[in-house]
């Protein structure tokens, strides 16, 4: 009873992420390893919330000497996949929208150039102008 409190209030915030990324699924377009990920995560998280000596005892197992020790190596693991994630995502973006530009504008200068000629062909005149 002594830690109540504070369980209710990170059981609440998991449970909150976790909501608030099922509400999204339909609009990230997350892949289905990433929900499952995130699944197990907020699982866990409850878990560990409830039972901290049992995050020791596997700390323990793991050569890790305290279990708020090993949470805190898994969060900064947690943190560089989400920063590479990121970053690769943001990479793919600017890539498809270079792209993009390249084809608006290739249409664009298609686009013209057919104005151009139809227009010089309505005068009569031969010659294109530059």
């Amino acid at each position: 009873m002594k830690y109540f409190w504070i369980q209710l209030l990170l059981i609440v915030g998991s449970v909150s992420m976790a909501l608030m990324f099922i509400r999204t699924w339909s609009q990230a377009k997350n892949r289905a390893w990433k929900r499952i990920a995130f699944s197990l995560f907020v699982i866990v998280n409850v878990y560990a919330v409830l039972r901290p000596t049992d995050v020791t005892w596997v700390a323990h197992q793991l050569g890790v000497g305290r279990g708020t020790d090993l949470v805190l190596y898994v969060m900064v693991l947690a943190m560089g996949f989400l920063t590479l994630n990121t970053f690769l995502r943001f990479r793919s973006l600017e890539k498809k929208i270079t792209d993009l530009a390249r084809t608006v504008a290739i249409n664009e200068g298609v686009r013209h150039n057919d104005e151009r000629l139809s227009t010089t062909t309505d005068t009569g005149t031969d010659s294109v102008k530059a």
